[in-house]
């Protein structure tokens, strides 16, 4: 019996050797690379050899918004795999440069933020109507599957949305891999004065199956004239909400506020954050909030009630359901004790469960579990 357990434990530590000497190439979006540096330095930590880099800078095509980069070479692509000699390509999104990383002889992983398949199909109903749009959609799509045809695993950002990779490649690897952040970088920071009671919304409007949610708070607004509700975010959808909640004097937006300093003075300010979305499969303002301290409220759907807990840190309540927010919102004013509670639970429960020293392991283990060396 001790034998069998001496073997196992010398064959996990040969394992971890290899990875160790793994080269992983990491491409992602410019929007992303913050992040995306603090897992390249966790890993760096754990041994693993990493570059990083945007991947609109080595390789880009049409339909990019710049059009300069339509007729970009794929050579800085391939001195790059030429140089460093990855044995593992990892990207962050589905676009020219891992729709060439797919035609390499190197396993490719996708790290995958969101319900692609749905996003198309909000697209297509939506912002994607005009005859060009629709063209570059269709190059999209076609970059999309060839990229997830070809990749070796498929590494969704939370339980739920593997559900749904499922659906639509059942046949392909996956494994679960949420969305780190480095509690140290939130604390509070003065800078902003709001009016108070208030209730702090961080959320984008750029996907309409997300931001068309907010326009639930028309009824909480008016049921609450004495509490402020301001909307930091931005996106083709503004034009959609604002001149619908503007119309209400106890609702402001913001516009986007600089990352990070402008978001950790705005969460320092806010007594409640509120998550009014329609769909989300690991919102990063959530685990921000929580970090500051702050109970939040979030609808529940997609991947959110895994990066909260309920009745702990803070409230789930049903999508399109005005009388619940207003109950939670309500309850979380008038107890300020419970607040703090729950601020202190958030901050606690991110800490231990979504940093990013942890996720980098837990990518390690990715790595070994499916003998990748």
């Amino acid at each position: 019996m001790l034998f069998k357990i001496i073997k196992k434990i010398i064959k996990k530590e040969k394992s971890h050797n290899l990875i160790k000497k793994l080269k992983i190439l990491i491409g992602g979006a410019s929007s992303k690379f913050f992040h995306l540096k603090e897992f390249q330095k966790s890993l760096t930590k754990l041994g693993v050899e990493c570059k990083l880099v945007i991947d609109t800078d080595i390789c880009d095509g049409f339909p990019s918004r710049k059009i300069s980069n339509w007729f970009q070479t794929r050579n800085k692509f391939d001195r790059l795999i030429s140089d460093f000699k990855p044995d593992i390509i990892l990207v962050d999104r589905q676009r020219h440069f891992a729709k060439i990383a797919s035609r390499q002889k190197i396993p490719l992983m996708i790290h995958l933020r969101g319900d692609i398949w749905k996003e198309i199909k909000w697209a297509k109903e939506t912002t994607y109507k005009s005859f060009l749009k629709k063209i570059a959609l269709e190059v999209w799509v076609s970059i999309a599957k060839e990229t997830f045809d070809k990749s070796f695993l498929i590494i969704p950002i939370c339980k739920h949305l593997e559900k749904i990779v499922k659906e639509n490649y059942p046949d392909k690897k996956t494994a679960v891999m949420y969305q780190g952040i480095s509690s140290e970088r939130w604390y509070p920071s003065n800078g902003m004065q709001l009016k108070h009671p208030c209730v702090g919304l961080l959320q984008g409007a750029v996907i309409w199956g997300k931001a068309q949610e907010m326009l639930v708070l028309q009824k909480v607004l008016e049921s609450m004239p004495n509490v402020m509700f301001y909307w930091v975010g931005d996106g083709p959808y503004r034009d959609k909400i604002l001149p619908v909640l503007e119309k209400y004097d106890n609702f402001k937006w913001l516009g986007p506020l600089q990352y990070p300093d402008g978001v950790r003075e705005y969460l320092t300010e806010i007594d409640i954050y509120a998550l009014v979305s329609g769909i989300d499969m690991s919102p990063l303002t959530l685990q921000e909030a929580q970090l500051m301290k702050k109970p939040v409220v979030a609808t529940n759907v997609g991947g959110i009630s895994e990066l909260m807990k309920d009745n702990e840190t803070g409230f789930l309540v049903e999508k399109g359901n005005p009388e619940e927010l207003i109950e939670k919102i309500s309850f979380l004013i008038d107890n300020e004790e419970k607040r703090d509670e729950m601020g202190i639970a958030g901050r606690k429960f991110v800490e231990e469960n979504f940093s990013w020293e942890k996720i980098a392991k837990e990518f390690v283990n990715i790595l070994e579990g499916y003998n990748i060396k």
